[in-house]
């Protein structure tokens, strides 16, 4: 507390807000310290932690030098330009399209896709096999599989991308005649195409891999040879379906036929094992008749007269015995029969 005096000096307390007045505000090292710490911890937070979003990966490079991928969430790296990351999109399938580019026009409606074909016909037309023109279409879908390859490999993989493509298309196109290329052999080259453009990329090194080439358009040089084509084609659709149709009578009256057939082939062999059998039977019957006969052969011939007359008698309703002569005769009644 400050004192002061009066005009009969006398001591008194003075005013503490006019003595602060007086003093002012003093700027100390302890203060700079401070503030230099709080800078120091902002910028270490704002350029320390970064995040990774869901479908990427971060490469980080350590005085230039990569030192580690780290994947999806929130990351450190040490601040102050020590550590840069490089963010790459590893999850999602990337399209790039040949001969058209699609556009999205906006109004206040809504909006509306539309392809712009004219400027890039560079890309679409060909020469094939047997020397015609042809203009193609297509896209290549792929997805980085190594974000430190791709970054660092090559200078613009998206441009080696997309000349290797055309490379591969252009040699696949010039092998083929325009027919095979516009109706059967559309899906082999599209595999063809797909295995030999991951090839080219695998010796490049990319850290890409492709995940599909699919042709779009195939249509000819305009005017009259795309209207003889579109004839041809027509020709080969109508030819496809007249053989389709043939296939389908095919599969619906052959099989019935090879069933009949196989019916048949059953039955006779059923009659054909039931003759044997019966045959056998006989056979094995008469032998055992044979060996009875050796043994006695008077008394084996009156039991075999007996029992074939039993059979005889037993068949009719009146019967007339005559002997061997034809001297006399004997009528026999069936005497067994109801109502006799």
């Amino acid at each position: 507390m400050a004192f002061s005096y009066n005009n009969d000096g006398e001591q008194q307390a003075g005013n503490p807000r006019n003595e602060r007045k007086g003093r002012g505000f003093r700027f100390t090292p302890k203060f700079l310290i401070i503030g230099i710490l709080l800078i120091v911890v902002i910028l270490t937070l704002s350029t320390g932690f970064f995040v990774v979003d869901q479908t990427e990966q971060a490469v980080i490079l350590r005085f230039g030098k990569y030192l580690k991928t780290v994947g999806p969430g929130l990351q450190f790296k040490i601040p102050f330009g020590v550590d840069k990351s490089y963010s790459v999109e590893t999850q999602t399938v990337q399209t790039m399209s040949f001969g058209y580019r699609a556009t999205t026009a906006g109004n206040t409606s809504g909006s509306s896709t539309k392809y712009n074909y004219s400027k890039y016909m560079v890309e679409s037309t060909m020469l094939t096999g047997d020397l015609n023109i042809v203009d193609i279409q297509w896209i290549v879908q792929y997805r980085i599989d190594d974000p430190y390859k791709w970054l660092f490999k090559l200078n613009n993989p998206s441009q080696t991308i997309s000349d290797l493509s055309r490379s591969v298309m252009n040699q696949l196109v010039g092998d083929l005649p325009i027919l095979s290329i516009m109706t059967s052999e559309r899906t082999s080259m599209e595999v063809e195409a797909q295995d030999k453009l991951q090839a080219a990329l695998d010796s490049y090194d990319m850290g890409v891999k492709i995940v599909t080439v699919k042709l779009q358009d195939i249509v000819p040089p305009a005017g009259d040879v795309q209207d003889a084509f579109e004839d041809v084609n027509k020709a080969i659709q109508d030819m496809n379906k007249y053989i389709n149709e043939g296939k389908e009578n095919y599969n619906r009256v052959i099989p019935a036929a090879e069933g009949e057939a196989s019916k048949v082939i059953q039955e006779a062999q059923g009659y054909a094992s039931e003759r044997v059998n019966t045959a056998t039977g006989d056979v094995a019957r008469f032998r055992s008749v044979l060996e009875e006969y050796e043994k006695s052969p008077e008394i084996t011939a009156q039991r075999l007269y007996i029992e074939t007359m039993e059979d005889v008698l037993a068949s009719g309703d009146n019967l007339t015995v005559i002997d061997k002569n034809l001297e006399s005769f004997l009528p026999v009644m069936n005497l067994t029969k109801e109502g006799n």
